[in-house]
């Protein structure tokens, strides 16, 4: 940075006045340090030198002083977050300062060993100063300084950050750039990269398409949410404490033809669950009744024998409890019946009475075997994860959605990835969670890195993440919930379509999870998504009329009729609609159904 445009002439004058002064000795070394500023390229004069960005650029106008300034662009779940890794000394303070311009611009400090801390600007249309003060642990020899802007509200523009405070020496020079990148693995969603090791990084940037996707701190990383029967290209640089290398070589990768998500579904499907096992207020339906407009059919449920045995049985409701019961060759004939058709029959695993907790490797065994002879048995097309309650939780220390730890996590991951391997592309597999589970990560993420949250918050992230090139269909229980934060940092609560749009438009766009923009949770793709409604009043607490419900497909496909919710794209291909259920909608006359015929019909 250019030391003319360092504000720190006065002080400098001041010190040099002091020493002048009999009896005024020279400043204690702290206090001498702090004027030294130990930011790298504050004033983004050598482009982003020192700098690792998700999505920032050099611009030439408008600058608050110099020649050069930030530029960042959010866009989708990414807030177009520039940092810097600083060396810095314990026990001592620091000033961070910046100039921004912009709508809701931050600048902070991360890692400080005492309370991390951030200022920021609601609205700036010229530059404004933003200024905060830290100190650092007593074991702190490094801290993270940032800017960075909001979800779909623009470009922000930043310049002249400094850091005061007595500097801890450290690396001066960024590394080089990596080589021998190459792709380790090709799949419809995502691609695998190696690259070989640094002399002197301490981590690494994941570029596609010029673009930073991740970080990685070793010599390795899988690119995920990739569109089928698609090229990009792929460059990696390396990080130290001085800031980032040029980028590798480009290296071009074509992700395999979709299949892997489809299942042979019509573009729009409607998905339901069907009373299979139990009768309530709605009655029960045979199946042969169930009409030709829902495309896929959930049989409800499988359960264990125990919470923990991973032994699952699908009893179909007895002739005492459901005198309308077809037998058991009428069931099977229905369901070929079905499939003729062109339609899916899964069985759905759990449902709100049935935990299950694969907490051992014998257990997740069980579970392949026991769900496999349930789809022998019957000629199902797949299995359905409607795991609620408990089943799902993360230990504590388990923090990182990519790479799990916790057994039942892992458990159920392994036995699902069984089960897709033993009966191939054409597995339908779907889940069901609710939202404190899926969207609720983007606050908070398990027990939190210093505990005390509920440990199945954001729970069955991981487990998404892991099958997402497996996956036909997430439809997230929109209903049954409390109030969610979605990606405009707002409370969304159950009974209009701003619900459903907020919700959705996670799922679509990706979020960082528990906040950590560093671990993203990439987005799914639009045909791997159906929204989850209860099919009437009866059905479950959320329910909206099918004028919410086409505003909320209206906006998500059109992107009309949003509201107040900035969605983060349009998504045409969005597959369709889930509902609790095909009993309670024909309880209410079809209603659900004719409106979802009307409205793709």
């Amino acid at each position: 940075m250019d030391r003319a445009r360092r504000p720190r002439s006065a002080l400098a004058a001041l010190t040099a006045a002091l020493l002048a002064v009999p009896g005024i000795t020279a400043l204690s070394s702290a206090a001498g340090a702090a004027d030294a500023d130990i930011a790298v390229n504050g004033g983004f004069e050598s482009g982003l030198t020192g700098w690792t960005c998700t999505a920032g650029t050099t611009v030439n106008s408008p600058v608050h002083s110099g020649g050069s300034a930030l530029q960042g662009t959010p866009a989708g779940g990414d807030n177009a977050q520039c940092s810097q890794t600083v060396t810095v000394q314990p026990n001592a303070q620091y000033t961070l300062s910046g100039y921004v311009r912009g709508t809701y611009v931050y600048l902070g400090a991360s890692g400080t060993g005492t309370t991390d801390v951030s200022t920021w600007a609601q609205s700036a249309p010229d530059y404004k100063q933003l200024s905060t003060t830290f100190r650092t642990g007593a074991g702190t020899t490094k801290v993270t300084i940032y800017t960075h802007g909001w979800y779909g509200t623009g470009a922000y523009q930043a310049d002249d950050i400094t850091l005061d405070g007595p500097g801890g020496g450290g690396t001066t020079q960024p590394p080089a750039a990596p080589a021998g990148l190459r792709t380790t693995s090709v799949t419809s969603s995502s691609v695998g990269l190696s690259w070989s090791a640094v002399t002197g990084a301490t981590g690494y940037a994941v570029y596609r398409d010029g673009t930073r996707v991740q970080t990685a701190t070793g010599t390795s990383a899988t690119v995920s949410g990739l569109t089928a029967a698609t090229a990009y290209g792929f460059q990696v640089t390396a990080v130290n404490d001085a800031g980032e290398s040029a980028k590798s070589a480009v290296v071009t990768a074509t992700t395999s033809p979709g299949g892997g998500g489809s299942a042979d579904l019509p573009a729009h499907a409607l998905v339901g669950y069907l009373h299979a096992s139990f009768a309530n207020g709605a009655g029960y339906t045979r199946l042969a009744d169930v009409p030709d407009s829902w495309d896929v059919i959930d049989l409800s449920f499988g359960e264990p024998t125990s919470v923990t045995s991973g032994d699952i049985r699908f009893n179909r409701c007895p002739v005492t409890e459901c005198p309308d019961v077809e037998s058991d060759a009428e069931f099977k004939a229905a369901i070929k019946a079905k499939q003729a058709a062109g339609k899916k029959v899964l069985i759905s695993i759990g449902g709100q009475n049935g935990q299950v907790q694969l907490t051992t490797t014998a257990a997740r065994d069980t579970f392949v075997s026991s769900v496999s002879n349930i789809i022998d048995t019957y000629g199902l097309d797949g299995l359905d994860v409607d795991f609620e309650g408990h089943s799902l939780s993360l230990n504590a220390g388990d923090t990182d959605f990519k790479n799990p730890t916790t057994p039942v996590i892992v458990n159920l991951i392994s036995a699902l990835k069984t089960l897709k391997a033993r009966y191939g592309a054409r597995f339908v597999l779907t889940m069901a969670p609710e939202t404190f589970f899926v969207q609720n990560g983007y606050q908070y993420y398990g027990t939190g890195k210093w505990g005390g949250q509920d440990p199945r918050c954001g729970a069955y992230l991981p487990v998404i993440h892991a099958l997402r090139d497996d996956l036909t269909l997430l439809h997230v229980q929109d209903y049954n919930s409390g109030p969610i934060m979605g990606l405009d940092n707002q409370y969304h609560s159950m009974g209009g379509a701003d619900f459903h749009i907020a919700m959705t438009d996670m799922l679509l766009t990706g979020f960082p999870v528990a906040g950590d923009q560093n671990n993203v949770f990439p987005p799914l793709r639009p045909d791997q998504v159906a929204i989850g409604m209860p099919a009437s009043t009866n059905a479950g607490n959320g329910y909206v009329s099918p004028a919410e419900v086409n505003k909320a497909l209206d906006c998500l496909t059109k992107k009309t009729d949003c509201g107040s919710y900035p969605t983060h794209g349009t998504w045409p291909a969005l597959r369709g609609l889930m509902t609790w259920s095909v009993n309670w909608d024909r309880y209410a006359n079809w209603a659900f159904q004719k409106n979802f015929d009307a409205y793709f019909g």
